[in-house]
């Protein structure tokens, strides 16, 4: 196992750590918001107090012309 892991170059594996914790710090924030994504969160916000946004959210989504 560890030649295995010896022949990997160390920028492979600094990049593999980086999404790794990427993905684990995005799900983390997700637990926080009650289980929703962010754009879920977003919309309810947007729902519950219009007043803090200046712009509707879904304004602010790309779309399929990007």
């Amino acid at each position: 196992m560890t030649e295995v892991i010896s022949t990997i170059p160390v920028s492979r594996l600094r990049q593999h750590l980086k999404t790794f914790l990427s993905v684990y710090n995005f799900a983390k924030r997700l637990k926080t918001l009650n289980g929703l994504t962010v754009f879920e969160f977003i919309n309810q916000k947007w729902t519950s107090e219009p007043q803090r946004f200046r712009l509707h959210p879904n304004h602010l989504i790309p779309g399929p012309n990007i």
